[in-house]
């Protein structure tokens, strides 16, 4: 399989598809974009509006040549989600919606079918030095894991079906210029000095720069063993809260005010206000072995965490300043 093919890039005007996007056609390749509405154009590519993800899509002008597609449309992970039925929705978006693509997908000759999911399919968290790997069974506990990890099944039954190649990665927290959500949140706290009661955790946490990501996707558009794979993607380099606090600061030109509040205090609060989702995420460990990935495709990733996260505090910086 060769760079020359045709590529269909779904939520290509979001964090990972518009870089995406570029990376491919500094490249070479010929992309297009699927987009939600007509007015999002992508620079580069020739752009379709399909309206919303779920399984009654219209793809009939987005994949007519397409031999891959890159899979990044979802529903995302939102805090405090107010729906009736949460699953339901996410099952709507990431599961129907997911294969209705791919089975249109198989019916136009694509060869490929990239889907980009999530190590919630793995799990929460992991015990410090016990990292993820493909070969555990999935536990995924929100909605939004348990769509992804159907989603996997039915994309891994249809390759079973009709021969389609379907290759999943599931990135852990991804990080970048023009991140949001939390990570932009902690940013802005690091650069306003905020003083945070991070500085006595002891976690290790996996996470995946958005440079290393994209090249790890690329990679997977023509390498021949990637074909009905899954793949765990991260930086190589796990790193605690309060290291990240620190490094994130020292990026940004700032210093990171950490008080030593014992972790048992922190999850005590986080429950006291309804927050345990988020000091999960502050204390606990996740960590992903990538070595099949390492191993099989023979890549590594390209990008370090501290230039990734220079990368990142350069692009807040210039945009808040700016």
């Amino acid at each position: 399989m060769s760079l020359d093919l045709s590529v269909l890039v779904t939520g290509a005007n979001g964090f990972v598809g518009k870089p995406l996007c570029e990376a491919l056609f500094e490249q070479g390749q010929a992309v297009r974009a699927a987009v939600r509405g007509a007015n999002r154009q992508v620079e580069h590519c020739e752009t379709v509006a399909v309206g919303e993800l779920n399984g009654q899509t219209d793809w009939t002008n987005a994949l007519p040549g397409v031999k891959v597609v890159i899979h990044l449309a979802a529903r995302v992970h939102v805090m405090n989600d107010t729906s009736t039925d949460a699953l339901a929705e996410f099952r709507r978006v990431n599961v129907e919606g997911t294969l209705h693509l791919a089975r249109q997908a198989v019916k136009v000759g694509v060869q490929r079918f990239i889907f980009i999911s999530s190590i919630k399919v793995n799990g929460e968290g992991t015990l410090l030095g016990h990292p993820y790997t493909t070969e555990d069974l999935p536990a995924p506990v929100d909605p939004y894991g348990i769509s992804k990890r159907e989603a996997e099944d039915g994309l891994s039954q249809l390759a079973i079906d009709t021969g389609l190649e379907v290759v999943i990665i599931r990135p852990p927290l991804i990080y970048g210029p023009g991140v949001k959500a939390n990570f932009l949140s902690m940013i802005r706290l690091l650069d306003k000095g905020v003083p945070l009661p991070l500085g006595a955790i002891r976690n290790q946490r996996s996470l995946v720069a958005l440079d290393n990501l994209i090249d790890l996707i690329i990679t997977c558009i023509h390498h021949p063993v990637a074909a009905n794979q899954t793949f765990l993607v991260a930086d190589g380099e796990d790193i605690s809260t309060p290291e990240l606090l620190k490094r994130t600061a020292t990026a940004l030109g700032k210093k990171a005010w950490l008080l030593p509040i014992p972790d048992f205090l922190l999850a005590l609060g986080a429950t006291l206000i309804g927050k345990q989702a988020m000091a999960q995420r502050l204390c606990g460990s996740l960590q992903i072995d990538i070595s099949k990935t390492c191993t099989l495709l023979d890549w590594k990733p390209p990008v370090k965490v501290d230039e990734a996260l220079h990368k990142t505090a350069h692009f807040y910086s210039s945009a808040t300043h700016d």
